[in-house]
């Protein structure tokens, strides 16, 4: 179950390249390593455990043993209930638990208890060592934790792990859907890739080629084996944990999100915004994230059949909104409160102004033909990236994680406004494609056709 040779250069090159963790060890095992690998980083300083009651039994108990056979002393831990979730009363809680021990955290869990204590310990001013108990998403290796604060989802600076262990074991036991979140959010480094092409090519950001390498590089072969997360198959788990901590190693190097995500996380992020919950639970980051890959991928595949070499730029302005019409829109289409202040936040971030949106359009209409051909080899078509997901265990419609046909289509525009990231939203906004775009995709003949029969909202 050794990684491959190929992910063995990737990873010491991003290792080398990342800003803040310094070593990655993922075996069978691992977890019984923790007290080793806490040594070689933090020197006699004492671990303080963070976990909940699931991945204290999962892996908890046998790093706290790895400490206690080491002779290193360990507070009794501290065991978050089972409704913990990355919110700011959780972020308050731990940080009044923390403050007055000595020691170094040890997060041990998946997305939420790496995100609260990786907040924690910078507020703190200490580092911290994670030990993942899934591969559900990317964020271990991350700069920022993602925190849901004053009823939105907002990414705090705040340094990744000093060092992350994955034990291959317990990913491998991890409850059923977490590691099909993981493959979901990775499949989205897709449509993330695509968003920083036109964001280069419109001359918002150039590409990183070695910060694009570490996320893209071997994205297609950790992807390559759906069904053998289903299955949970040694090798093609081994892959998914290396592929997303690759992306959260990109991001590191980055200092910044945008070699992992674009319009696809604009669709989770605005759900987890307006408190979305499915059969009164609210689905996991990955499995939003997949349904907002498959929205994206979507939008691009009708852009693409287009010539934008062709594009009229004179009309695309002439039809512009000016700002006060943008944001009564904002308004209309999130009602009056804090969702619709934080939209009008981002969406003026976006140099929105007539002669900036003519600079974008003339830079995509000229190189359009190469930028295309780009783009139609780095994606993957919608229907297979559908039945990569069906094959993972993951959702691959939106009625699946409790969107209706008619919200997904009210939520490409939403997404649009709620973060200032150019994304494949905005090219089909600013060249006047939205609408026609958006009215093929859930006509009849589209990927989401509406019925007379679909549910409002």
């Amino acid at each position: 179950m050794s990684q491959t040779k190929e992910d063995a250069i990737l990873l010491e090159a991003a290792l080398e390249a990342a800003r803040d963790t310094r070593s990655l060890r993922v075996a069978p095992g691992a977890r019984h390593e923790t007290a080793e690998v806490f040594a070689n980083h933090f020197s006699d300083e004492p671990p303080l455990i963070v976990t909940d009651k699931a991945t204290f039994e999962a892996a908890g108990k046998d790093v706290q043993a790895s400490f206690q056979r080491a002779g290193r002393s360990c507070d009794p831990p501290f065991v978050f209930g089972p409704d913990v979730y990355a919110e700011s009363a959780f972020v308050n809680q731990l940080q009044k638990a923390l403050a007055d021990r000595p020691g170094i955290p040890v997060a041990i869990g998946s997305g939420t208890i790496n995100d609260l204590t990786k907040l924690v310990a910078h507020r703190l001013g200490k580092r911290y060592l994670s030990v993942a108990t899934a591969a559900s998403m990317d964020g271990y290796t991350a700069y920022g934790a993602s925190i849901t604060h004053e009823g939105s989802k907002q990414t705090f600076d705040c340094p990744a792990p000093l060092a992350v262990i994955a034990d291959l074991e317990v990913i491998a036991r991890a409850p059923k859907g977490l590691n099909a979140s993981g493959y979901a959010d990775l499949m989205a480094k897709e449509v993330a890739g695509a968003d920083w092409i036109l964001a280069e090519a419109a001359g918002v950001e150039p590409i990183d080629p070695s910060v694009w390498e570490t996320v893209q590089g071997r994205l297609r072969t950790w992807l390559g084996n759906p069904s053998g997360i289903a299955r949970n198959d040694p090798a093609t788990l081994h892959g998914l944990v290396n592929g997303l901590m690759m992306s959260g190693f990109a991001m590191q190097a980055a200092q910044t999100s945008r070699p992992a995500s674009g319009a696809d996380h604009q669709f989770s992020h605005l759900w987890d915004m307006q408190h979305h919950t499915h059969h009164g639970d609210a689905p996991s980051h990955g499995f939003k994230v997949g349904i907002g890959t498959l929205a994206s991928s979507a939008l691009y595949e009708e852009l693409l059949r287009r010539d934008l070499g062709q594009l009229d730029v004179d009309q695309a302005i002439s039809q512009w909104p000016d700002t006060d019409q943008v944001e009564a829109r904002i308004i209309a289409v999130f009602g009056p409160g804090e969702l619709a202040s934080k939209a009008i936040e981002e969406t003026r971030a976006k140099e929105t102004d007539p002669e900036s949106v003519r600079a974008r359009l003339e830079r995509i209409k000229e190189q359009w033909p190469q930028v295309r051909s780009r783009l139609v080899k780095h994606l993957t078509p919608l229907k297979k990236a559908r039945e990569a997901l069906r094959d993972a265990g993951c959702p691959y419609e939106p009625e699946q994680i409790g969107i209706s046909r008619v919200r997904l289509r009210d939520s490409f525009e939403q997404a649009y406004y709620i973060r200032r990231r150019y994304t494949v939203l905005d090219l089909a906004r600013e060249a006047g494609l939205f609408d026609s775009a958006l009215g093929h995709l859930f006509g009849s003949r589209g990927a989401w056709p509406i019925t007379s029969q679909e549910p409002a909202r």
